[in-house]
């Protein structure tokens, strides 16, 4: 289905904002969101993360007695059953939202490992959270739409949700041109080089979802010979730095070098005040920062322009650095090298990346079982 014909059926259905997290499935749609004619059509949020989508949610129906739309990629999931439980059930204050929501993971599909267990349950657990929903794909016409939105207004009306799962082969796969230049000319690929470069055999290497995991992968390989030393965090957006934390506390004599997204730090921001907190001297945060959600698509965050060393240094962080350019970033990391203090370091890269970047050849488990082994070779 064209995306203008999928937004004339959700102006039909009387939906006016939409609040959400980007998905690669939902790509067509979320850049047609980016361009003018989707500024003027909708009033358009990208919140730190789906949770947060849905507490605005709540708070843009008190305000105009109008259900709000939702979109997300389906492991968002996770982070809406709070608030949608505690919240939006009807059992609580009752909350008509339309949920829209990418399916990663659909079972007999490939897909990354990451997706294939919610990839399974997705369904299941929108019916644990009592929320109807309808399954689109290549074969949903305009008229199944049509007659899938008039169901969802007539959940609404009982104070309920409704969600919309969609197939990756529902969107015709048009292209809308949005700028993604933020102004930056350091290729993260070259800055993940550079810190690959600088680390010692025995440190630890975590790195976070999406592309970042995928760089590390592969400059590794070239560099070390091998990503034995490196935990890909192929999933679960926003908690690499959590893992680095805890890595760090139970190694105190391993240097820890997190490398994180603007993205993945936007989704758990608190992380950073209670990792300050705990302080661990051997713990070297860096925050690759494009201002976007590249892995899916290239959307803007909602937070372009954040200084997240600035945040860093106000949570705590012993030192905190921002850097441009690869010259820089070397002269920091020769400067973190000589020294054992908690530190922060934000790297302002370009969107983009090769389009030949590969994927782990090796399974999720496979890259646990090599890291243990790698670094727990005295246990």
């Amino acid at each position: 289905m064209q995306v203008k014909t999928f937004v004339e059926e959700l102006k039909a259905a009387d939906i006016s904002t939409l609040i959400g997290v980007p998905d690669s499935t939902l790509k067509p749609f979320c850049d047609y969101l980016q361009t003018n004619e989707g500024a003027q059509v909708f009033k358009h949020y990208v919140p730190v993360n789906e949770g947060a989508a849905v507490g605005m949610a709540i708070g843009s129906y008190l305000a105009t007695q109008k259900a709000a739309c939702v979109y997300m990629q389906n492991s968002g999931i996770g982070n809406m059953v709070n608030p949608v439980t505690s919240l939006a059930n009807e059992k609580v204050y009752g909350i008509p939202i339309l949920f829209l929501i990418g399916f990663r993971g659909e079972p007999g599909k490939k897909d990354e490992p990451q997706h294939r267990f919610m990839g399974e349950i997705t369904e299941s657990m929108l019916e644990v959270l009592d929320i109807p929903h309808a399954v689109i794909g290549a074969d949903t016409t305009k008229q199944d739409l049509t007659e899938i939105l008039t169901s969802a207004r007539q959940t609404f009306e009982e104070n309920r949700q409704f969600a919309v799962v969609i197939k990756k082969d529902f969107f015709d796969g048009e292209i809308f041109l949005h700028d993604t230049d933020n102004g930056n000319t350091l290729i993260r690929e070259d800055a993940v080089k550079e810190i690959i470069t600088s680390i010692n055999e025995e440190d630890i290497v975590v790195s976070t979802t999406g592309k970042i995991s995928r760089e590390v992968y592969e400059q590794s390989d070239a560099i070390k010979g091998s990503h034995r030393q490196d935990f890909l965090t192929v999933g679960g957006m926003g908690h690499a730095s959590m893992i680095a934390l805890s890595l760090a506390t139970e190694k105190p004599d391993k240097r820890v070098y997190c490398l994180d997204g603007d993205g993945a730090v936007l989704m758990h921001m608190g992380a950073l005040a209670f990792i300050a907190n705990r302080a661990p001297k051997n713990l070297v945060h860096i925050c690759l920062n494009n201002d976007a959600h590249e892995s899916v698509g290239g959307m803007p965050t909602g937070c372009v322009g954040t200084h997240y060393a600035e945040i860093a240094k106000a949570c705590g962080y012993e030192q905190c650095y921002t850097v441009t350019d690869s010259k820089g970033l070397s002269e920091v990391l020769e400067t973190v090298s000589q020294n054992q203090k908690l530190t922060f370091i934000e790297v302002k890269v370009a969107v983009g990346s090769r389009a030949d970047l590969g994927r782990p050849k090796e399974s999720a488990k496979e890259n646990k079982q090599n890291f243990m082994a790698y670094h727990n070779t005295d246990a």
